[in-house]
């Protein structure tokens, strides 16, 4: 029998009501949002027009705008790009400033436009939690500063960052945050936490379906963030140029309006049992799962070691390859992890973990029990005899 334990590359199972509204989408609707006046297109456009007030109600944004995209690498490329481009069309000095925590989705665009004109700053983080010092942030800002991009949860170490402290000290420049981990896991407050914009996936936390997530951005930092496509909006069709208004700007040809029925239901089934309930009972997963690996003498988890500043991801070091790791663990109990570096090369290297192959990663979700907690402790305490023999 297998045990999904792999919930920060997407979430399963879904719960019933995101497949029953994809269905019934498919079955009753499948128009195109945006494209006709007749009901079934009306009906395409209240779903969108539902989701993005579903999203923004979660995260208290009900000020910010929300643009979807394919999914939450998509959505931090538009805003990085965006920014970029802007720049680099004025002729501006641009630099941007990440961490050592930071996902591929952030440092590949960061390098790939180092080599166009644009400059940026690594901060660095302490390698026994992961936790970036705010003020070396604040340090690492310079009079060219366009944009501070921050993981608010390590898709590597689970380590939640101080957003609160950060979005004080950088309220002169826009700050983008990578939510991949905590959008639907974590309380979050873009308004208390001064999130500009807000980069989510909705097949993670949010259990919609793959293909799905976006941004939610202040209003007027589109004079500043150029579109990554251009194309048909069903709006202002007699204009050879991209219209300006939100989100028309940025969602450029059809909507995966399939796939943004099922984020709508699973942004409500969320709400009815409210993110701090489920933040909690990640939390008690968590600190089950601490507690019963602390007793296993060969394996240790990186990162933080209480429950606090973490959400429900967690890396294992191992003795062994972890590839190998991961797969004993599937053969011998049935547990689906994933092992190696988990597209976050300069994490691992903070932690001390690149030069073997990065880790075993474990992560939870709401639908997970005590009992399946121990009984994966109990799978990779055997596991780690069997290997070690």
């Amino acid at each position: 029998m297998q045990h999904y334990f792999d919930n920060a590359a997407t979430s399963f199972p879904k719960p019933d009501e995101v497949v029953e509204a994809m269905v019934s989408y498919q079955n009753h609707c499948g128009a195109s949002p945006g494209r006709g006046a007749y009901k079934q297109a009306q009906e395409a456009s209240r779903i969108l027009d539902d989701c993005r007030d579903a999203l923004c109600e979660l995260v208290h944004a009900e000020q910010h705008e929300c643009i979807f995209m394919c999914n939450c690498t998509d959505a931090l490329n538009l805003a990085i790009f965006g920014i970029a481009s802007h720049c680099l069309t004025n002729q501006e000095p641009c630099h941007f400033v990440t961490t050592a925590m930071a996902h591929n989705s952030v440092l590949r665009p960061f390098h790939m436009l180092n080599g166009h004109g644009i400059t940026f700053t690594i901060v660095n983080a302490d390698p026994k939690t992961g936790l970036i010092n705010p003020v070396d942030i604040q340090n690492a800002v310079t009079q060219d500063t366009k944009l501070i991009a921050i993981a608010h949860g390590s898709n590597v170490t689970g380590t939640l960052q101080d957003l609160h402290t950060i979005g004080e000290l950088s309220s002169d420049i826009p700050l983008l945050v990578d939510a991949a981990q905590t959008m639907g896991h974590v309380p979050i407050d873009v308004q208390a936490m001064n999130i500009d914009i807000l980069a989510f996936p909705g097949h993670k936390g949010l259990f919609g379906p793959l293909g799905t997530g976006g941004l939610l951005m202040k209003p007027g930092l589109e004079k500043i963030m150029n579109p990554s496509r251009y194309g048909g909006t069903g709006s202002a069709s007699e204009l050879p140029t991209q219209p300006t208004t939100l989100p028309d700007y940025y969602e450029s040809g059809s909507h995966n309006t399939l796939g943004i029925a099922g984020l709508l239901a699973g942004v409500r089934w969320i709400r009815n049992r409210g993110v701090k309930p489920l933040y909690e009972h990640e939390q008690m997963l968590s600190q089950e799962f601490i507690d019963g690996i602390n007793t296993i003498e060969s394996v240790s988890i990186i990162g933080p070691q209480t429950i606090r500043n973490r959400c429900g991801v967690f890396s294992l070091r191992t003795e062994v390859d972890p590839h190998q790791f991961a797969n004993t663990l599937e053969e011998e109990c049935g547990a689906c992890v994933r092992a190696g570096l988990h597209c976050a090369p300069f994490a691992h290297e903070t932690m001390g973990t690149a030069h073997q192959g990065g880790t075993v990663r474990i992560s939870f979700g709401p639908f997970h029990t005590i009992e399946d907690v121990q009984q994966l402790v109990e799978g990779i305490s055997r596991c780690t005899q069997q290997i070690l023999i």
